[in-house]
Parts: C-alpha cells; structure tokens; sequence
C-alpha cells in the first residue's frame, strides 16, 4: 500500500521554505545584484515562474529571505556584560538572513536601509543605558563596532579574525567596550 500524498498545501509550504532556503544562500554569497529567480529556481529545483508565484518579485523574495528575527536581547547586570552578549551571540550566528543583508548592504538600497534601521536601534538601546552628554555617538560606536568585527569575521574573511575563537575576540574586545561604558561615568 503506497503512502498518501501530503496535502497541497503541506506541498505549498513546503515548496515556499525550499526556495526561501535556496534564496538565502544565493542572496548571502552572491548578494542582491548577481542572485537572479532563475538561479533561485535552479537550486531549488523548480520553475522560476513557480518562484514568481511564491513571491511576486525579485525584491519581495529579498525580503522575505532576509527576514530574520530580531537579535535576542541578552540578559546580563551590566550593560559591559550585555554588549559582550551580544558579540558572542554575533560570532556564533551563521544565520543566513543576516549573511544576505549584510553582503547586499552596500549594493542594495533597501538592504542599507534595513541595516541602518537595525543599527540606529541597536545603538538607541545602548545609548539608553550610557551616562554622560555623548552617550549617542558612545552607543553608535558600540554598534558599528560588533557590525565591523562581524563583516571583517564572516564577509571579508579577514586571516586572524577568521582563525580566533569567539572567546580570544571577546577577550581584546572587552577593555574596548569598557572604555567605551566608563567614559561616560568619568565625565559625570
């Protein structure tokens, strides 16, 4: 007796996550300009009509592939201890979402956008809990550094930050972000 068939609209899902998967890889090595439906289509073995069906257009495809859920808040006493979280977090996520923004940020306007968005609201919260009369810029710091150690680690593959282990970068980082907490403190 042969199984029966999923329902169509298991398939449906089904299909819809297989080029979704497909579209995060293209789209977090190749980027936004050289990832096109058809190869989308290829890789996940259906027709690129069937891909436009899914999805409507190249852009909306994007963003559906590079909608990621928001970086976990981390718990910790000290906001020290939370940006060093969110560091480890950083270097351990190989999330395919966030790979595909940040290798089409440069390229694509609403990747940039999207990026800029994520930034200023991570630096916001930051900011939030800095003392001190330039508790912005001290927070828009901490912000673009993570995003700098991430991009030299995972997009240019930079030797010896590749080579370290999440906990030798969190340990030179640390008197970094420490500088960066207490300078407001001393000039209170």
């Amino acid at each position: 007796m042969s199984e029966p068939h999923p329902p169509r609209r298991d398939q449906r899902r089904h299909t819809h996550e297989r080029i979704l998967a497909h579209a995060r890889a293209l789209f977090a090595t190749k980027g936004f300009e050289r990832t096109t439906i058809r190869a989308v289509a290829a890789q996940a073995g259906v027709d690129p009509a069937l891909v436009m069906q899914h999805f409507g257009s190249k852009q909306r495809l994007f963003d559906a592939a590079t909608a990621a859920e928001s970086e976990p808040t981390p718990e910790a006493d000290t906001l020290l201890e939370s940006l060093l979280n969110t560091l480890e977090f950083k270097l351990h996520d190989q999330g395919r979402e966030r790979m595909a923004m940040l290798r089409s940020m440069l390229t694509h306007p609403e990747a940039t956008e999207r990026v800029r968005v994520g930034l200023d609201h991570q630096s916001e919260r930051i900011a939030a809990a800095l003392p001190g009369g330039d508790a912005g810029l001290r927070g828009d710091l901490a912000a673009s550094l993570m995003l700098g150690v991430r991009i030299g680690r995972d997009l240019l593959g930079l030797a010896h930050l590749s080579d370290a282990s999440p906990d030798q970068v969190l340990r030179l980082m640390r008197p970094v972000f420490e500088a960066l907490v207490d300078a407001g403190a001393r000039e209170a």
